[in-house]
């Protein structure tokens, strides 16, 4: 990327920046010192413009790459699946059986019930979200420099107010936006296996029995919503966490190669353990969820 008077503390900066669409109000001022007429839809050229966008902007760098290798995910399994025949498999498709016996294994071991989602959701979690944190191995600055090529060749744009982050689980959005669905799912399991009465009452009677029932909800209300925030959070705080190391190493000049290969080699297994522990973690909530108690 473009690093023509940029301090260590901007190079940073810029690198941990999404690239943001919003609505910035009418009267704005912008960071090139131009005040905008009307309430505009735009793009950010500055981290303030980003926070200013309010809650309704979009990281379309982390929403794209979520959707393009959630897409790549479906294809590749999609032709795996077509390609299948009772005949001898090649090498992609023994991998991909070896992937599909692993997860098949962990939730029958881990979800005590009948349910024909639980297995495809699982598979689908652990290949998203290690899809998601593979992006991280790919040097800090070969996507974001192509990002401000294409921004300042197609679109005219000022290659500083270009920012391409391309690893979508060090964004807390897209991370949360995984747990919550799992929360859902959690809230719907638990009243289709227990009704709507006895979610309400695994709230509020346990584990002190009627009398207590305030500080019941209490201790059950908090350890409800604990499972999305510990999932998303997890996740985001150990990509993001490697991403910055990375990002530290590209600072280091020729030495970056041999450094940026031992971080990378290290990762790789915090790669595969983050999207494992998110898989079970899934599944053990959504098990304790059917559970009577």
């Amino acid at each position: 990327m473009s690093t023509e008077g940029m301090t260590a503390t901007s190079y940073i900066q810029h690198h941990l920046q999404n690239l943001v669409y919003g609505k910035l109000p009418s009267g704005y001022e912008r960071g090139d010192g131009t005040i905008l007429e009307q309430g505009t839809w735009t793009f950010a050229h500055t981290p303030k413009e980003a926070v200013d966008m309010g809650f309704m902007a979009i990281n379309v760098d982390s929403m794209a790459w979520a959707i393009v290798l959630g897409v790549a995910f479906s294809f590749f399994f999609y032709r795996a699946a077509k390609k299948a025949t009772t005949g001898v498999p090649d090498k992609w498709l023994n991998f991909l059986e070896m992937v599909v016996e692993i997860v098949d294994k962990n939730v029958k071991e881990s979800f005590h019930a009948k349910s024909n989602l639980i297995a495809p959701l699982a598979l689908t979690i652990f290949c998203w979200v290690f899809l998601m944190n593979l992006m991280d191995l790919i040097p800090v600055d070969i996507l974001p420099k192509l990002a401000q090529l294409v921004g300042a060749s197609v679109f005219d744009a000022d290659p500083h107010h270009v920012y391409f982050k391309v690893v979508p689980t060090t964004d807390p959005n897209i991370t949360f936006g995984i747990s919550l669905t799992v929360f859902a799912l959690i809230i719907y399991y638990s009243i289709k296996s227990k009704g709507i009465v006895g979610f309400i009452g695994e709230l509020t009677l346990q584990p002190f029995g009627k009398w207590l029932i305030p500080f019941n909800f209490l201790l059950e209300g908090v350890s409800l919503l604990a499972k999305p925030v510990s999932l998303a959070l997890r996740l985001f705080g150990n990509l993001y966490a490697g991403e910055l190391i990375f990002i530290l190493i590209a600072m280091l000049g020729y030495w970056q190669l041999p450094a940026h290969f031992i971080w990378a080699v290290f990762h790789i297994l915090i790669i595969i353990l983050q999207a494992f522990i998110f898989m079970m973690l899934t599944i053990i909530y959504l098990s304790l969820a059917v559970e009577h108690h």
